[in-house]
């Protein structure tokens, strides 16, 4: 049993990390995230980039601490369909961007794979809170 609730601990960790990380790097370079969401033809990227950063670094830091990870990674899978979507489009790409596009794809799916994980076992013994 400890085994396992040190596991998921560790797996929750190790996904958060990918969202508080790149919610920081998206506040330290604000003008050219927004610059590169406007490049995707989406509206008020100003205000996409401030929900994302929200978005990554609160559900990033809920999952790490297990407070309301079901939650957290129900909200951190439904922000990965529209981002994986518009931001790594493989299938639109040049034959020289495409093997990256499609990696970071399938880098999303795996991602949102873990999320699922969270919402059906939950966040282990090891946490913040009640689930």
């Amino acid at each position: 049993m400890r085994n396992s609730a040190l596991a998921l601990l560790l797996a929750r960790l190790m996904l958060a990390a990918i969202f508080i990380i790149a919610g920081l790097s998206k506040v330290f370079f604000f003008n050219a995230t927004v610059g590169y969401i406007a490049s995707k033809g989406l509206p008020l990227p100003q205000v996409l980039l401030v929900l994302t950063i929200a978005i990554e670094i609160v559900g990033g830091l809920m999952l790490a601490l297990g407070l309301r990870a079901r939650l957290a990674a129900l909200v951190l899978f439904l922000f990965l369909i529209p981002v994986t979507y518009y931001f790594h489009p493989f299938w639109d790409a040049s034959p020289a961007a495409m093997r990256q596009e499609l990696n970071q794809f399938l880098k999303n799916l795996a991602i949102m794979g873990g999320m699922l994980y969270v919402m059906a076992a939950g966040p282990g013994r090891l946490r913040l809170g009640q689930e």
